[in-house]
């Protein structure tokens, strides 16, 4: 071991749907920004005060399917993943720069389109499901903590 590690751990909720880009080969990713909040008080005021930090995720080929299959902007979600830095020439010529994380695992915490087919009374849904990787867990949460 090299004695280094470079894993990041999120729960936070989708800020847009997952975009998703093909590739030649019948590769895929799919890209979507996750809000993460802090909440505290300001000793001064006692206000309190959220702070959001924004992530760019990225999901490669099944799991990115997966995602664009059951996830949509609100969802909440769990990831594991690493941190990558890129940079690349925009068509202006300047250098562009981003970090994002690469998403290795992830469960879903809640999803708009299960509740809205729990609401339904949909049987299919409603049954649990194995907790693996890249499978959806199903779960009950509270949306009212989203970032905007």
């Amino acid at each position: 071991m090299n004695g280094t590690l470079n894993k990041v751990m999120l729960i936070g909720h989708l800020g847009d749907d997952v975009k998703m880009h093909y590739f030649d080969g019948g590769n895929c990713i799919g890209r979507f920004p996750l809000a993460t909040n802090e909440v505290y008080i300001n000793k001064t005021t006692n206000e309190k005060i959220t702070s959001t930090e924004w992530h760019n995720l990225v999901v490669r080929n099944k799991a990115a399917e997966i995602c664009e299959k059951y996830l949509s902007k609100g969802d909440k979600i769990y990831v594991e993943g690493r941190i990558k830095s890129r940079q690349w020439q925009a068509e202006d010529g300047q250098t562009k720069y981003t970090t994002e994380i690469q998403v290795t695992e992830f469960t879903f915490l809640t999803t708009k389109k299960e509740t809205e087919l729990n609401k339904q009374q949909v049987p299919s849904m409603t049954e649990p499901n194995k907790n693996t990787n890249f499978e959806a867990q199903r779960g009950s949460g509270n949306q009212d903590d989203l970032p905007y």
